[in-house]
This record gives C-alpha cells, structure tokens and sequence, in this order.
C-alpha cells in the first residue's frame, strides 16, 4: 500500500518565492528590451510620439464633442418637457375649474382623474403627482394623487418649497428602472382644486431614449477615434518607413565601409531627396575607395622600398665592416688624427647596423609579417635582464637604477625577445634623458594584466609632446643630440611590439619634473585590457625625486684644467668601447630618444639597486 505525503508548506513557499523571482525578471528583461528599443529605434520613437499626440488631440475633440451633443441633448428636452408641463397644467387647471364636486369623495375623484389624463398627454409616457401644497389645510378630507405612488419621493422638499413660491420649476433627478438609474426631470407648478385649495402638480418625464442617443453617438465617436488613431499610426509608419530606412540602409553600407569592404553601396531607386541622397553617397564612398587604394599603393611602395635599401645596403655595408675593423684593429700604428677617425667610422658602422636592423623591423610591422613567439614567462626575469644590460649606461651617465619587484611571480604569455626589446629602449631612453637623476622601474600585476612602468626625473616631457613620443623619428628637442646610440625608431617600435601582445604603452610628462613610461600586457592571449595594474601619473605628481646618483668623490684628487680634455677624450673612447661590446646585446633595437623625458627605467639588477 501506498501512502502519499502532503508537501509541505516552506516548499510551497520557497517554490512561489522562485515563481515570483522568475516573474520579476522575465519583466525586467522585457522592459529594458523596451527601453533599448526605445533608445535605438527613431521609428518607434517618432510613431510613439505621433500616436500620443494624435490620441490626445482625438480625446480632447472627443470630449469636447461629447459634452455638446449631451448638452445639446439634455437642453433640447427640458424645453420641450417645460413647455409640455405648462401645456398641460393650463389644460389640468381649466378642468379643475369647470368641475362640479363640492365633497371630499368628488374632489377626491376628480384629482385621480385629472392625473390619469394627464400621464398620456405628453410627447411620451410620464408619471403625475398631485400634492397638497405645503402648509394647506381643507374644509373636506382629500389626499394626494400619483400614477405611480413609489415614485413620489423623487420629488424633493427643495423643489415642492419652490414651486410653493410660485412659477414654474423642475429639477434633474435618477429615475430607478431594471437595468439601473436613467436621467428624468422633474416640472412643478402650482394648480387650485375647488373645495380643497392650492394643490401642486408635478411631471416626472424620464430621458432615457436621450440617454441611448447619446450613448450611440459616443460609441460612433470612440469608434471613429480608434480608426482615426489606427490610421494615423499606419501613415507615420508608412512615412517614417520610407526616411528612416535609407538612413538604415546608409548606417550598414558605412559600417561595412569602416569595416573594409570598400565596393559597398546603396541602391538607388528614383529620383527624389532619397535616390539624391544615394548618389551622393555612393559617390563619396566611390572617392573614398579611390584615395585608399591610392595610399595603399603608396604604402606599398614605400615599405617595399625602405625593405629593398635596407637589404640592398647590407652588402656594402658588410664589406665596410669589414674593413673598418681591419683599420681599426691597427688604429695603434696610427697617427692621433687617424686613430680617432677610426674610433668614430667603427661608432658610426654600429650605429648604421643598429639603424638597418629598426628600419627592416619596422618594415616587417607595416607589412603585417611581424609574428609573437609567445611562451609562459615570468615579466620579473625579463626585467632584470633588461636592468643588467642598461647597468653599464646608466652607471656612466650618473644614474641610479633602482627597481621594485612584486614578491609574487608575475606570469605571462609574452614573447621574451620583444618584450626585452621594448625595456631596453625605455631604460636607455631613460637614462639618456634622466641627466643624472634616479630611474625608478616598478613591476606590478593584476588577475589579467601585468604592467611595467619606466620613471625618470631629468627634463620631462609636456602632454603635446607625450602624444607624440612613440613617433618615427620624432624628438622633442630637435637641438638635442643622441648621446646613447639610438635610432630614433626605439619607441616606434615598441609600441608596435606592445600592440603585437595585445597591450598598451603609454607615455606621460611634466616639463621639468621627469617623466614615466607604462607597458601593460594582458597575462593570456585574448584578454581584453580595461586597466593596469599601476598608474600612469606618478603618485608623487610633478615633484622630481631629489639626484641620489653618485657625487664627486671627496678623497679624489682634483681635475686640473689642462687635463679636461684629455679625460673627455678617455670618456669617449670608453664609450665607443661599450657601444661596440653592446651591439650585439641591442639587437638591432636601441634605445629611441622619445622627445624630452621619454620613461626613464629606475633599477637594480636583481637585487636592490644597480649604480
């Protein structure tokens, strides 16, 4: 046997409270497909407010109409009911004149007479009262006389006071009937009875075949509005279908122009402001199309022709290697004048390679052959070994790199070369533009992004200047020269590297007071970014850290004037030395001056910080 157990009722409640919860939501979502509906749609829009003024001008005629025919109607009656009721009280007093009756029986008699006659001499069915006036007495008992005795108390004690007064009088009141109260009137006047005295006779006319004419009428006029609504909604969207959808038609040619589907056009039909509408476009989109073809065509040919010098020039510049490091190797043997010479064409050679290298870069990146050799690394190793490499220059120049590293590691799917690449240029833009002053690298990193940024506070850079900073070629100081080697592509294309992960490089700058450089990088391909880990403006603001890099040496001996000279000549042998030692290591990517203060990197190698 099987027993079957009643649900409880918390289960009956959890389950309408999860009814309720689906409700409410499936509202919600419905009405925010209104709202964006509403936001995007001029159609809709336009019909909405069409239909909302149209039913507002038809209810406001409607209505007005109405309260003349009701009027109208209503007025109409009481005349006609006014002059019935005089009619007939003239025709009921001469009756009552003419009569013989002298006893309370006669009397009696002859008002329910005098009211049976005057129920059916009007224009329809009424009802009859005869009431004693108000305050009479009679030498004979005689009483009232109505043809429908349940309707007597319609008439009120105001009006019965009136017509006690005098005159003619009526009154609006709600006759009772089966399929609810109808409008009536109600006419007194006052008529003398022989033998009784002063009796008032009232007329109870009822409008109810007004109140069904009117009622028709009303319902012809809502009908009306309705159809002139309905008609009024189907031209404006006829209307508005014929402008707004050229204007559909044009916004999805557009977005497949923007898109690149260049051959796209609208269709023409006729000759109107639409068809002409058309025409023009098509012959913007047409001249559009001819002028990108033709910088793509002068695109081409100049990448094409910065790849083919760039490849051309490697053999000359091959055997010129060649044989300059034979000149140099014997720069000993040499005469000053012909030693430095050759000190300076071995400088220069490197710097021309370092140059070809940045310019078949930059090349591969506006051909679109620029490819990421993308492995799992952790963004820390590649700062350091950045740092390591820029030690050397920085601590020539006097500047101290000074690095802060998360304790964390901070993985991502880089491409260890390019990635590198991009730190190197930001530390010897850095250090170049630092004169003297610390370089701060900071290494941070979020759920989906981990970021580097680059502070230095040497000469700064002004906003119109930072949007400007990642140009080709572009200097902030065109006076100032290249003291560390660079190319003037090092920024150009590490941005372009930047963008190659999916990141952003971005630049900031305060005349005088530095600047900073930030490299984000999202942690996994497809990672859209909408932040960085760090910021861009340093929280010091524009304030430049105090010169923390290495000062004279108080036990050093004095530099004597006669050996100024001497000691820069040193200094630039030393130079040229370590450019050549570090060639290879740039890899083709050195450090682009950025204008005045591009980041300046702040590190120490792996630890502390590197002087």
């Amino acid at each position: 046997m099987s027993v079957r157990v009643p649900r409880t009722r918390p289960g009956r409640v959890r389950r309408s409270r999860v009814a309720w919860r689906l409700l409410r939501l499936r509202a919600v979502r419905r009405l925010r497909g209104l709202v964006r509906t509403w936001r995007t749609s001029l159609q809709v829009r336009v019909i909405a407010a069409t239909m909302a003024l149209g039913v507002l001008t038809l209810a406001v005629v409607g209505g007005y109409v109405g309260l003349r025919m009701r009027d109208g109607l209503f007025d109409a009656r009481v005349d006609q009911v006014l002059r019935e009721s005089a009619r007939s009280t003239r025709q009921a007093q001469s009756t009552f004149d003419s009569s013989t009756a002298t006893t309370g029986a006669d009397v009696q008699e002859l008002l329910y007479d005098v009211s049976a006659a005057q129920r059916t001499g009007g224009s329809g069915t009424r009802e009859v009262f005869l009431l004693r006036a108000p305050g009479q007495s009679a030498p004979v008992p005689a009483g009232a006389a109505a043809s429908d005795a349940s309707l007597v108390g319609l008439v009120s004690p105001d009006l019965r006071e009136a017509v006690a007064e005098g005159g003619q009088h009526w009154q609006s009141v709600e006759l009772p009937a089966a399929g609810g109260p109808v409008p009536a009137v109600v006419v007194g006047q006052g008529v003398d009875v022989p033998v009784v005295g002063s009796y008032q006779l009232f007329f109870l006319y009822s409008l109810q075949a007004e109140q069904e004419r009117l009622d028709l009428l009303q319902r012809t006029l809502l009908l009306a509005a309705v159809a002139l609504a309905a008609l009024l909604g189907g031209i404006t969207w006829l209307v508005t279908r014929q402008t707004v959808h050229p204007v559909r038609a044009a916004a999805r040619v557009a977005a497949r122009l923007a898109d690149g589907h260049l051959t796209e056009r609208l269709v023409v039909r006729g000759e109107d402001e639409m068809a002409t509408l058309a025409r023009s476009f098509n012959e913007m989109a047409a001249g559009l199309q001819d002028q990108i073809q033709r910088l793509e065509d002068l695109g081409a040919v100049q990448r094409r022709f910065v790849s083919d010098v760039s490849h051309e020039l490697r053999t000359p510049l091959t055997t010129i290697r060649m044989a300059g490091e034979v000149i140099h190797a014997s720069r000993d043997d040499l005469d000053p004048a012909a030693k430095r010479s050759a000190e300076l064409l071995q400088m220069q050679l490197d710097r021309f390679e370092d140059l070809l290298a940045d310019l078949l870069e930059i090349s591969r990146f506006d051909a679109g052959a620029a490819v990421l050799d993308v492995e799992s690394t952790d963004v820390r190793s590649v700062v350091v070994r950045a740092v390591e490499n820029a030690s050397p220059l920085a601590e020539r120049r006097g500047s101290w790199l000074h690095v802060d590293l998360p304790d964390g590691p901070c993985v991502a799917d880089v491409d260890p070369r390019r990635l590198e690449r991009v730190l190197r240029n930001l530390l010897g833009n850095a250090v170049e533009h630092a004169d003297g002053t610390p370089i701060e690298i900071t290494v941070g990193a979020d759920a989906a992004a981990v970021a580097v940024t680059v502070r230095d506070h040497g000469v700064g850079m002004s906003p119109e200047q930072a949007r400007h900073v990642f140009d080709r070629f572009w200097r902030a100081d065109p006076a100032r020269a290249r003291t560390t080697g660079g190319t003037g592509l090092g920024l150009a294309i590490s941005v372009e590297d930047a963008h190659l992960h999916g990141g952003w490089l971005e630049a900031w700058g305060r005349p005088g007071h530095g600047a900073c450089f930030r490299l984000t990088v999202p942690r996994r391909a497809g990672i859209v970014l909408t932040g960085s880990p760090l910021p861009l403006e340093p929280a010091d603001g524009a304030v430049a850290a105090p010169a923390v890099g290495r000062g004279p040496d108080p036990a050093a001996l004095p530099v004597l004037a006669h050996d100024e000279d001497d000691d820069r000549d040193d200094r630039d042998e030393d130079d040229e030395r370590d450019e050549r030692d570090d060639r290879d290591d740039r890899g083709g990517a050195a450090p682009a001056t950025g204008g005045a203060g591009g980041t300046r990197p702040s590190g120490p190698a792996a630890a502390g910080a590197t002087r």
